[in-house]
């Protein structure tokens, strides 16, 4: 095949919502075996692109060619039949069923069990990806569910295959086995569009990119010529901010944990096991972990969702293992979960009221009962404001934000309540170049303001630039924490391992 054919070709295509132009006459192509990726920052318009070439959405104007030949999907069916498959960002998958039967309920015609079993082994060893077809899905960590989701589109024998965000849960390990998946596939002739924040990994994978800036194609370029910095620069059309910090005492012991063992509400996650670690005043403590490995079971036992021993968890002295949320809010100890839509925010709530839901207390929104509606507004106008967050207005439901958008909105919201403890988890996770430096930055000035922060994230670049110590989560265990500075990839990997022992041993003869 020569470098010329193409195999998907967008021409002017172009679709627009209620206030907003989401892709303003697009074109690009993509050829056989190309590993080809998408890039720009949140809201430029590459999710409403891809449910078009997914069938999901359909184009105002313009049009799109397959092999030369017009293609117009009206569903996602339509679309996996003339060759088209994607992994989404968002697992869709039942986690009391086992691999084999949530591989079924993505096929148009599934075989019997037996031979859909045999076809699952025979196709994830053979790319790298073993599965156990009859393991139930929620015994299954974050890495191995992401390959069931690529492996019932592998059994689909796309032509091009679509991935959005495939490494936000993964560790380093699992990212270097999707890459030698990825580069199989290409070398076998499949097209694959690559959607990543992670512009490293846009550069060590892709060969070609296409740019998207406020719905519009700004840049086609050859990613492996370009810096992560350049290439972020040109998704958001200016230079783009380093965080940085001023250097500052830290201050007395603002929360401290003291063998924190809380079982896990859900039946398939981790449970908290004999958790201790004090974080100071002024203090960022770095969290990291391969997902499923006792972080949202942290978050909550923080955050108050779930209560522990009175003093298992001590806010500046003060026993508070046993308050809830709102009880903990009111002393100042706040926390942003993982998950955006449901938990942190509600979908068809309006941001006014999404502001209103967890700062009722510390803003001050209500008044003898009563809902001060105009200071709901004022609050969730600043967090647009001060966040730039991509929105009509606050009167706007929190679903029709991009990812991003929504996660600076939910950040913001809580550092903009001067917390005396903030706790994040994933504060970044699908976050563009320029608002992941933002929301950074914020949560470094927050602590020279004198907050404590614990920052939770499988983004290993992300706790290296803005802790001060960090330690790993391994099956709910925390291992004891370290001076961030100087770890090494090796020693970060052996904590989330678990290897605690040896990381004590080391650090002591060190």
């Amino acid at each position: 095949m020569t470098g010329t054919e193409k195999l998907l070709a967008l021409e002017g295509l172009t679709k627009a919502y209620p206030g907003v132009v989401a892709n303003d006459d697009v074109s690009f192509s993509i050829a056989p075996g190309r590993v080809h990726a998408l890039l720009g920052e949140n809201g430029a318009g590459k999710s409403t692109l891809v449910k078009m070439i997914y069938g999901l959405v359909r184009p105002d104007r313009g049009r799109m060619l397959l092999r030369g030949a017009p293609y117009e999907p009206h569903t996602p069916h339509d679309a996996r039949n003339a060759g088209v498959a994607m992994v989404f960002q968002h697992f869709s998958l039942f986690e009391a069923l086992d691999v084999a039967e949530n591989v079924a309920l993505g096929m148009e015609n599934p075989p019997s069990q037996r031979q859909l079993s045999r076809r699952i082994r025979e196709v994830s060893e053979e790319y790298g990806l073993p599965l156990d077809p009859t393991r139930r899905v929620g015994e299954l960590s974050a890495g191995e569910r992401q390959r069931v989701e690529i492996i019932r589109c592998l059994l689909q024998d796309p032509k091009l295959l679509i991935m959005d965000e495939p490494t936000s849960v993964l560790t380093p390990q699992e990212v270097d086995i999707l890459f030698e998946t990825l580069r199989k596939l290409s070398e076998e002739g499949t097209a694959i569009l690559y959607i990543s924040h992670k512009l490293e990994e846009i550069r060590a994978l892709c060969e070609s990119a296409t740019i998207l800036r406020l719905g519009k194609v700004v840049a086609n370029c050859d990613p492996r010529e370009k810096s992560a910095r350049e290439l972020a620069e040109l998704m958001v059309g200016q230079t783009l901010h380093t965080p940085t910090r001023e250097s500052t005492a830290e201050g007395d012991v603002a929360l401290e944990l003291s063998g924190l063992s809380v079982a896990s509400s859900n039946p398939f996650g981790t449970s908290l096991k004999d958790v201790s670690v004090s974080v100071r005043a002024g203090e960022v403590l770095g969290v990291g972990g391969v997902a499923g490995n006792g972080q949202d079971e942290l978050l909550a036992a923080l955050s108050g969702e779930c209560l522990a021993a009175p003093d298992a968890v001590k806010l500046k002295g003060r026993s508070v293992g046993q308050l809830g949320p709102n009880a903990r809010r009111r002393l100042g100890l706040l926390a942003a979960p993982e998950e955006r839509l449901g938990h942190a925010a509600a979908p068809d709530m309006s941001l006014t009221e999404n502001a209103l839901l967890t700062g009722a207390i510390r803003e001050n929104l209500v008044s003898n009962g009563f809902l001060k509606w105009g200071s709901a507004r004022s609050f969730a106008e600043i967090v647009i404001e001060r966040f730039d967050v991509r929105t009509p207005g606050p009167e706007h439901a929190a679903r029709s934000l991009s990812g991003g958008n929504l996660q600076k909105f939910v950040i913001g919201r809580e550092i903009l309540q001067r917390p005396e403890v903030l706790v994040v988890n994933q504060p970044t996770w699908g976050v563009d170049a320029s608002a992941a430096a933002a929301i950074r930055q914020a949560l470094l000035d927050l602590a020279a303001e004198g907050a404590a922060v614990i920052v939770i994230s499988q983004d290993l670049d992300e706790l290296m630039e803005i802790s001060d110590r960090f330690a790993a989560l391994n099956e709910g265990r925390l291992s004891p924490p370290r001076p961030a500075k100087g770890l090494t990839v090796d020693e970060i990997g052996l904590m989330m391992g678990g290897a605690h022992d040896m990381e004590v041993a080391h650090h002591g003869a060190a």
